[in-house]
């Protein structure tokens, strides 16, 4: 088989798990539990990608520190503890890693999840050893900074024109350009097609057959 990429980047939240609603419900929980203004299911949803610290600045720009703090510890108590909201695997997920992993291709993943959380989906889903490399917001610069695919890229010692991230945000394909690797796109996340596209995307894919067809 006559492959393009040999690394496989994948986004978790949005591109591999159905996790957005837990996320929003999560994070507007957080503000009525610190006193602050409910930022709104929109606004929740632009901001998944980024690491929470970015997150909270990009939600709450008028709060002090010490207020983001405060969200943050309660997002995380909620998200870890409270909230209950089921986060499947997108359709065609498990089975489509499995088979990319069988044909040889090295499989990553960057997030804006933090290390504790991006480990316990992990483990939740059985799908840790499928990855070669994984690369969270709290180790790193977050989206759209590239040190997380820098540091992926180093970790298996592929060539940036080698890789190719799958992302649901723009800040997934920002990150990808600004690391000189490609971006593939999916239109079931949090971001629009037309926003996908414009921010690089080489095609914006309706599901994870879809992704999978694309890369082989």
């Amino acid at each position: 088989m006559n492959k393009k990429y040999d690394l496989i980047i994948f986004d978790w939240d949005g591109t591999l798990m159905d996790s957005v609603d837990k996320i929003v419900r999560c994070m507007r929980a957080a503000a009525a539990d610190v006193g602050v203004a409910d930022p709104g299911i929109a606004a929740s949803r632009h901001i998944i990608g980024l690491g929470l610290t970015e997150a909270m600045q990009a939600l709450f720009p008028t709060l002090n520190a010490g207020q983001h703090a405060r969200l943050t510890q309660a997002y995380r108590e909620h998200f870890l503890h409270k909230d209950q909201t089921h986060m499947p695997l997108f359709p065609g997920v498990d089975d489509g890693l499995r088979l990319l992993g069988r044909q040889d291709y090295l499989l990553a993943v960057a997030t804006g999840k933090a290390r504790r959380g991006l480990d316990r989906v992990l483990e939740e889903t059985a799908m840790g050893s499928l990855f070669s490399a994984t690369r969270c917001a709290d180790e790193a610069y977050s989206k759209p900074h590239p040190r997380m695919l820098e540091d992926i890229l180093d970790a298996t010692g592929v060539a940036p024109q080698r890789a190719l991230m799958v992302g649901d945000t723009t800040y997934d394909m920002q990150m990808a350009q600004n690391a000189g690797v490609a971006g593939l796109a999916v239109s079931y996340g949090v971001h629009t097609r037309d926003d996908l596209l414009r921010h690089g995307a080489l095609a914006c894919l309706d599901t994870f057959d879809e992704v999978c067809a694309w890369i082989r």
